[in-house]
């Protein structure tokens, strides 16, 4: 056996944050130093952070990244262990996104990226450009703070593999895995055992899935050793990098990190036996043929150190690290676990004391509450269960508690330092609702009020009488349609301006220093819809849910409430989705007259349903038409059309509301998201006119169709 003992790890990186990289990825290298290993690979552009974004358009982005490699290569921190670090590189004056090899304090080699993501939420040419020169290394010369450290003048830059004393390793990175011909192709054709995979790879529902069976193919087909780095956390931006670092070998996974977690390094190790490697693959005669048959090999770069112990009569007692099954979350641990990480990271890096949320008893201000209150419980099972010295003090940063007395004890105790809930009822609120808001916010642990508007939106009413002479009136009491819905907006924006208020001055009336985050409360499929008040509870300074639809947050609140045992959730779930905007009679829901989907005229599931066709799809009103008239079989083509029509008409009506969207938690691939995610207009002709007509056609063709084969029967 050649065992080799390889470090792989999930990094809580931040963009521009060249002190706080520097030190995780020095505690990582040194982390995977203590357990032994000879390899270390590390995130996408960990030096920096993954989601600079513009600022890979600056000159000083670049420089502060070669001064925290000089800092590296100083110590001895890399002296026995190869390590692959992330870092942005300029080279002939083109800005490349690069793996820096790096042993016993020198540079081997830089590697460029080959292939970029740009599309989604990526936009690498926008700040880089790919590798093109094929498989070359060329001179690169060093900036003068690293020649001076290194002793070196120039390093090799390209496309290359690291040749140890004992096996080869090489690298590739990030998109370049979710290709269809990927670099590691050639590279394990060409002899490498071991590739590396820095990622900055983000959270969405159900792909983590994609992303292990990308990597075990991998290494099912050709053999080897496959590491994969990435980052974990909220750098910056509304994504969340959700870690699950990995070693495979040979199409099976030995070792896993953990997908969503607090702390902000990780390092996991295995040892690999590469006598296996070139056992599997030798026993594959295809892959023999084709190995033989290269006509490129790459260039290679020395190395000297050896990364497998050297053979002893002990082997047999230093065994490999064995297979593991792949460990994946379902859906709903998915929303409660990723939201609830990246609003921790938010919260502590923001400076803000805690969140506010306007509580309303419905099922999406529930859904938020309960994944702070998750959020909770995954930061005290660290303190408590763990006693991780780290998320510990991250809480005495963000509480400002110092004495022991003063640090919580549980989940609900530091639930009721950092969420503040309340409940903004009006005349036409119901009991059920305030209930229900009331028993969500004591099961989590938060501060909770009860705040009533009516005076505030009455003193609205009468300006708006002085000014004009007009009485309002809702539509019930004879009022017009532009009456009702100004009404209704009024109460929907004066809860937006009371949570600002209450953000604002809540740690002041408690006592505390600082000021809280609004959380916003508007689902993927209200932005799609634009079935929400512009500048209401839909917004806020962040959203954890606004890339999720509304049909998963339901089956969330069910899963939740036994799992993260919030009970009224069940409540909360079974009630009909109402705004409580217009008058009701009574102060029974069921007597409510004002319901979402009613309102909408169209369900949730339907817009679920029309918001992936148009943007995974790739949909206008015809082609989406001509596909659902073949999946809703139950409605008629005539009933399809009309709901399409009205989908496109309500979407471009209300396509502005999505350039002041809360920044979301992203998700969702159907995410209307216009900041960042989804580059359509937002001023459109809405009657849709060859659109249309072209439905309408389709549709008395296939009407009379029908009435000649009925009376043919």
């Amino acid at each position: 056996m050649r065992i080799a003992t390889v470090a792989t790890c999930n990094l809580n990186q931040w963009a521009l944050d060249f002190e706080g990289n520097l030190f995780r990825t020095e505690a990582s290298i040194r982390g995977a130093k203590e357990r032994r290993a000879k390899l270390r690979i590390g995130p996408e552009l960990e030096l920096c952070g993954y989601g600079c974004e513009d600022h890979f358009l600056e000159n000083d982005t670049f420089q502060h990244s070669w001064e925290s490699m000089a800092r590296i290569l100083k110590t001895d921190l890399t002296h026995g262990i190869l390590c692959d670090i992330g870092a942005p590189v300029m080279h002939k004056s083109v800005r490349y996104n690069c793996r820096i090899f790096c042993l016993d304090g020198k540079i081997l080699m830089i590697r460029p990226k080959l292939l970029f993501a740009n599309d989604g939420n990526y936009r690498e040419f926008r700040f880089f450009a790919p590798w093109m020169k094929g498989n070359i290394l060329e001179d690169f010369y060093l900036p003068l703070n690293v020649a001076q450290v290194t002793g070196q003048q120039k390093v090799p830059f390209g496309i290359g593999v690291i040749d140890c004393r004992d096996t080869s390793v090489a690298s590739e990175t990030c998109e370049e895995l979710w290709t269809p011909h990927s670099p590691h192709i050639p590279l394990f054709l060409d002899g490498v055992e071991i590739i590396g995979n820095g990622s900055g790879s983000h959270h969405q529902l159900r792909k983590l899935d994609t992303r292990i069976d990308l990597i075990l193919s991998a290494t099912s087909k050709s053999g080897g050793v496959y590491l994969y780095a990435n980052q974990q956390g909220c750098d910056g931006n509304r994504l969340y990098y959700d870690g699950c670092a990995l070693i495979a070998v040979n199409g099976q996974v030995v070792q896993q990190a953990s997908q969503f977690a607090v702390n902000d390094v990780e390092v996991i190790t295995a040892r690999v036996d590469l006598d296996e490697v070139r056992s599997y693959r030798a026993a594959v005669s295809s892959r023999s043929v084709q190995a033989a048959g290269l006509k490129q090999a790459f260039p290679r770069v020395f190395a000297d150190i050896q990364l497998t112990s050297p053979p002893t009569h002990l082997d047999a007692y230093v065994a490999p690290t064995p297979p593991r099954a792949p460990v994946y979350r379902t859906p709903m641990e998915e929303i409660a676990e990723g939201p609830a990480c990246w609003l921790w990271d938010y919260l502590r890096r923001s400076g803000a004391r805690g969140f506010f949320v306007p509580l309303s008893g419905g099922a999406d201000s529930a859904s938020v509450a309960a994944i702070v209150g998750s959020m909770c419980q995954i930061v005290m099972r660290k303190c408590i269960d763990d006693r991780s010295e780290e998320v510990i003090g991250q809480v005495e940063q963000v509480l400002h508690c110092k004495h022991p007395d003063s640090f919580p004890r549980s989940h609900q105790e530091l639930a009721h330092q950092l969420l503040h809930t309340t409940y903004m009822g009006t005349v036409n609120s119901s009991q059920k609702t305030h209930g229900l808001a009331k028993a969500l916010a004591e099961e989590i642990g938060a501060y909770h009020m009860d705040a009533t508007i009516d005076p505030i939106t009455k003193a609205l009413e009468a300006v708006f009488k002085t000014v004009t002479g007009k009485t309002l009136r809702f539509a019930c009491d004879g009022g017009s349609p532009g009456e009702d819905l100004a009404l209704q907006n009024i109460q929907a924006r004066t809860r937006m301006v009371l949570a600002y208020m209450l953000a604002a001055l809540l740690p002041w009336v408690r006592g505390f220093k600082g000021w809280l985050l609004v959380l916003a409360t508007g689902n993927v499929d209200e932005g799609l819809r634009g079935y929400l008040t512009k500048y209401d509870c839909s917004s806020g300074d962040i959203n954890p849910i606004g890339a999720i639809s509304k049909v998963d947050l339901k089956e969330f609140l069910y899963w939740a409430a036994d799992n993260l045992n919030y009970p009224a959730l069940k409540e909360v779930v079974a009630a009909p989705p109402t705004a409580e905007l217009r008058p009701i009679g009574d102060a029974s829901l069921e007597n409510h007259t004002q319901q979402d989907e009613v309102d909408m005229g169209m369900t949730y599931e339907e817009l679920g349903w029309f918001g992936r066709l148009r943007k995974l799809q790739r949909c206008g009103p015809v082609s989406m038409f001509r596909q659902l008239m073949h999946h809703w079989t139950q409605h008629s083509p005539r009933v399809t059309a009309e709901k399409v029509k009205r989908f496109f008409v309500k979407y471009a009506e209300n396509r502005h509301k999505m350039t002041t969207l809360t920044p979301a938690y992203h998700a969702e691939s159907y995410s209307p998201d216009d900041n960042r995610f989804d580059h359509r207009p937002f001023l459109y002709n809405t009657k849709f006119d060859r659109q249309f007509d072209t439905i309408d056609e389709i549709v008395r063709l296939l009407e009379d169709k029908k009435d000649e084969e009925e009376g043919e029967t």
